[in-house]
């Protein structure tokens, strides 16, 4: 993964005047020597310089993790903690912030060693929310050292994305195709979000694809393809044009990231783009996103950006998939039904023409776009990655603005399932505990497209705080049974 930020947090300890300092000390300790016993060092620096007490500590404080390079942000409350200065170090800190407090070490030590963090948090929530500051505040916010290493462990990815969105820029080609009203999204939420966007002509693409015939690193690349495709290299002719396409894609990044750290990409793929360019997209695009440079499909914008916040969280490649079809009852009874505990609403199947990387598919065969051909001569068509996604453990997302700039998100966990999918592109078949009241009352009821990212394991507790942390108003996910959705019919079971 080149594409995403690494991430150093400072951890910076805070008293209350009126308490011994040596309480956030010693607590300051006791975290950090639990954090690199199980953690390791590597992204985390221990603000040596003092414990902020005071506004002047406050300042002290910020010069020093701004000089020790660090990019977020914990504070610690080793006891009570100053509820001016504390959030005034949020505040004035250009990053994601966490805080988190120590729990009372021991029966014997409740005079002199009696910190009251637990009253402190509430004081610091209020004055957070007072000066319209937003921070991340662990579930259970007050811990034993090693409680809160754990909390500072949790807080790496969604710091990492955080970190990874404020420097972005989404590049853009071409206006969504016909009748894909639901991949279109104003953009002022990106604004919003601290997000880029750079929009661009699919005509601009054709222009610079063609500027790159006869490329000298064009063999390279084709002799990377046929190494990542083996024996699944069922269209050595077209791996050329591809490559082409790949280095045209890659130079329009470094030439036009400008100021911007990390790239995500929502490009187009038809109807004319097979026409002109003679092949699709998607290969290159798995290729890209496995580097961790996520292409979404179909001028996606809003996909791309959550393709990124997942490969930040992840630190892993990611996928789009279009929520695409049931599974068949005669599949569900003779393959899930009994060996998996999902009833059949539970089960889905998602798909894209190709775009899913090698590396998350069980086995792949480079072919052509069976829907385009229908309508296309084939050999336009050329370039899928085909292959039944690998089993395991997943998170479907989306962050998403609506028609009328609201930002809203949802996150559901669940598993691709050893069964053979007998069908075309990237595909598998999915299971989600209650899909089908998820399907209806947030995805339908709520307007979300049919385009839903995919991250390769559970991180939905991350991709959760991350979108909290980013504002969104709704937050939708999978309820249990027991909970009713708003506008459910209760007596619809």
């Amino acid at each position: 993964m080149n594409n995403i930020p690494e991430v150093k947090v400072g951890v910076v300890a805070v008293s209350r005047d009126c308490f011994p300092e040596s309480l956030s000390v010693n607590r300051r300790k006791a975290l950090m020597d639990a954090y690199t016993k199980k953690y390791g060092t590597e992204g985390v620096y221990e603000c040596p310089v003092c414990i902020v007490e005071s506004e002047i500590h406050m300042v002290q404080a910020l010069e020093d993790i701004k000089k020790a390079g660090c990019n977020a942000l914990a504070v610690y409350l080793g006891n009570f903690g100053p509820e001016i200065s504390e959030t005034l170090l949020a505040k004035h800190f250009d990053g994601p912030v966490m805080f988190f407090a120590a729990a009372e070490e021991s029966g014997d030590s409740l005079v002199q060693g009696r910190g009251d963090a637990y009253c402190g948090m509430l004081n610091a929530s209020y004055n957070l929310q007072l000066r319209n500051i937003r921070a991340y505040i662990p579930e259970y916010p007050v811990g034993t050292a090693q409680e809160c290493a754990d909390m500072l462990a949790d807080f790496m990815p969604i710091a990492r994305a955080l970190v990874g969105l404020s420097s972005l820029k989404i590049i853009s080609f071409g206006p969504r195709p016909l009748n894909f009203l639901a991949c279109n999204a104003p953009i002022k939420q990106l604004y919003n979000l601290g997000v880029e966007i750079e929009e661009n002509s699919e005509l601009d693409l054709f222009e610079a694809f063609n500027k790159h015939a006869g490329d000298p690193r064009i063999p390279d690349v084709v002799k990377d393809m046929e190494a990542e495709l083996g024996v699944g290299n069922l269209k050595p002719e077209i791996l050329p044009k591809l490559a082409q396409y790949e280095l045209t894609l890659l130079d329009w990044v470094e030439a036009h990231r400008g100021y911007r750290k990390y790239v995500a990409i929502a490009g187009k793929c038809w109807p004319a783009f097979q026409t002109q360019f003679g092949f699709v997209p998607c290969y290159v695009n798995s290729r890209l996103t496995g580097k961790g440079i996520p292409v979404s499909c179909e001028v996606d914008i809003y996909g791309a950006l959550s393709e990124f916040i997942g490969t930040c969280v992840s630190q892993d490649a990611v996928t789009l998939l279009d929520i695409n079809n049931t599974v068949p009852d005669d599949m569900y009874d003779a393959d899930i039904k009994g060996k998996f505990p999902y009833s059949h609403t539970d089960t889905f199947m998602g798909f894209h023409c190709g775009n899913t990387c090698s590396s998350k598919l069980s086995s792949c065969s480079m072919k052509y776009q069976m829907i385009m051909a229908r309508t296309l001569p084939e050999e336009v068509t050329q370039g899928t990655l085909e292959g039944d996604i690998v089993p395991g453990a997943i998170t479907f997302y989306r962050l998403q603005s609506t028609a009328d700039n609201h930002l809203r998100a949802y996150v559901a966990q669940g598993e691709v399932l050893p069964v053979a999918t007998r069908s075309f592109g990237g595909v598998g078949v999915f299971a989600i505990p209650e899909m089908g009241r998820f399907y209806r009352h947030v995805l339908i009821e709520k307007g979300y497209p049919h385009h839903g990212a995919v991250a390769f394991g559970h991180v939905g507790k991350a991709l959760f705080e991350v979108f909290k942390y980013l504002g969104a108003e709704e937050i939708g996910f999978n309820q249990p049974k027991n909970m009713l959705y708003p506008g459910e019919n209760p007596f619809a079971r």
